[in-house]
């Protein structure tokens, strides 16, 4: 007589590895994606940035100035 003993728990060995494997690699991508993301959309620094600084403090700077006068 063969004696067949198989475990519930040693049946869904494999499935239970792919899905610990499947959410690690999902927690991952989130944060390489971001990073990626992020990376790409950055703006390329000094014109952009200052040009709008400048144009939201030149109402404000005329303002001020008149009304000192």
């Amino acid at each position: 007589m063969k004696r067949t003993s198989v475990s519930p728990i040693g049946a869904l060995h494999p499935i239970l590895f792919f899905a610990g494997v499947y959410v690690v690699v999902l927690f991952f991508s989130i944060f390489i994606c971001s990073a990626l993301f992020y990376s790409c959309n950055t703006t390329s620094g000094g014109n952009y940035s200052t040009n709008e600084k400048k144009a939201s403090e030149a109402p404000a700077n005329t303002v001020a100035i008149a009304s000192v006068k």
